[in-house]
C-alpha cells in the first residue's frame, strides 16, 4: 500500500530540497548547508508554525491537520496547485469515504460513454482511462495509435505498465523521457486522490520492482498532472504521427477520463490516421473494463 505517512515524508522532504534558500531571502544560502534545500525550522517560520508541529506533519504524525495549516505550508514550499491537491489528500486521509478502502472494486465503462467511443471510431483515436492509469475501453484508432491494445491482455493495458516495461515503449516514443515524466505525474496525483486502491498500489509496486526508470522518477516526488497537450508518435505500420492529446474527466464517473487525440486538418498525420482506421479488425476493437484486484 502507498501509506500516507511514508507519501507526506517523501514529498515534503522532497519539495524542501527543491528550493533555494536565497531565493526565498534566506541566509547562509546552498553553499554554506550540508544538506539541500531549506531546513524544518525555515519552512515553519515561513508557514508561522511550530517546528515541532512541521516535524510532526512532515512525519506523518500529525492528526487534524487544518487546510489553513496545509495552506500555509503549501505557500512557504512554493507548491503548484496539482501539488497542493496532492498534500492536502495525502495530509488528510480522515476524511476520505470509507469505500476507497474496501478492497478490490472493477472498473465499469457506461454503455453511454462506449456509444461516444464507437461514434469517433476510424476517425479519432479516443480511450477511456480509470483509477491507476487503467485504459478501460477504446475505439478502433485508439487501440492502434500506439500500442496494439487489442493484443494485451486487459490487466496489462494499462498506461504506466505500457510506457516502463513495454520493450516498444522507446521506440514508439522518440520522447520517452517526457512521456515518462507525464505518466509519473499523472499517476502521482491519481494515488494522492486514492492512497489506498489496490489497483494503483499493484501498479506503482510491480513498477518499483521492475524499473529503475520508474523508480527514480517516482522518488523525485512530482506531482505534474498532463491533461493536454501534444506528442510525437513512431508507428511502425504508418510512421510518425504528430498529435494533440485532451483528457476529459467525465462529470458522473470521476474516476474515469476521456482521452481523445486530432490531427491538424490536411495534415499528413491525418491521412496516415484514416489509414490507420481503414485496416480490418482482427477483433472487436474494445477494452474491457480491468478489476482493481487484477494481478
Amino acid at each position: 500500500m502507498l501509506h500516507a505517512e511514508i507519501e507526506i515524508s517523501s514529498f515534503l522532504k522532497a519539495r524542501r530540497a527543491a528550493l533555494d534558500p536565497a531565493d526565498l531571502g534566506l541566509p547562509g544560502g546552498v553553499g554554506r548547508r550540508r544538506v539541500r534545500g531549506l531546513r524544518r525550522e525555515e519552512v515553519a517560520q515561513l508557514a508561522g508554525i511550530s517546528v515541532d508541529y512541521y516535524t510532526r506533519i512532515e512525519q506523518g504524525r500529525a492528526q487534524a491537520i487544518s487546510d489553513s495549516v496545509l495552506d500555509a505550508i503549501a505557500r512557504a514550499l512554493r507548491l503548484s496547485g496539482g501539488e497542493v491537491t496532492y498534500l492536502r489528500n495525502v495530509a488528510a486521509p480522515r476524511r476520505r469515504t470509507a469505500d476507497c478502502c474496501a478492497g478490490p472494486v472493477g472498473q465499469t465503462v457506461r454503455p453511454e460513454v462506449r456509444q461516444l467511443l464507437d461514434a469517433m471510431d476510424t476517425t479519432v483515436p479516443a480511450m477511456v482511462i480509470g483509477r491507476g492509469l487503467d485504459i478501460l475501453a477504446f475505439n478502433t484508432l485508439g487501440g492502434r495509435v500506439a500500442f496494439d491494445l487489442e493484443e494485451l491482455a486487459p490487466d496489462r493495458r494499462n498506461s504506466a505498465l505500457l510506457v516502463f516495461l513495454h520493450p516498444e515503449a522507446r521506440a514508439l516514443h522518440p520522447d520517452w523521457e517526457a512521456k515518462a515524466v507525464e505518466v509519473v505525474g499523472n499517476l502521482r496525483a491519481d494515488s494522492g486522490r486514492h492512497p489506498d486502491d489496490v489497483r494503483i498500489c499493484e501498479v506503482v509496486n510491480e513498477l518499483l520492482a521492475h524499473s529503475a526508470e520508474f523508480r527514480r522518477i517516482w522518488e523525485s516526488q512530482s506531482v505534474r498532472e498532463c491533461l493536454r497537450g501534444t506528442k510525437r508518435i513512431l508507428h511502425p505500420e504508418v510512421g510518425e504521427l504528430d498529435v494533440t492529446f485532451e483528457s476529459f474527466r467525465l462529470s458522473t464517473d470521476e474516476d474515469q477520463s476521456l482521452v481523445t487525440y486530432t490531427a491538424a486538418r490536411g495534415s499528413q498525420t491525418e491521412r496516415r490516421l484514416r489509414e490507420l482506421g481503414a485496416r480490418p479488425a482482427a477483433t472487436p476493437a474494445r477494452g474491457e473494463a480491468v478489476s482493481a484486484g487484477a494481478a
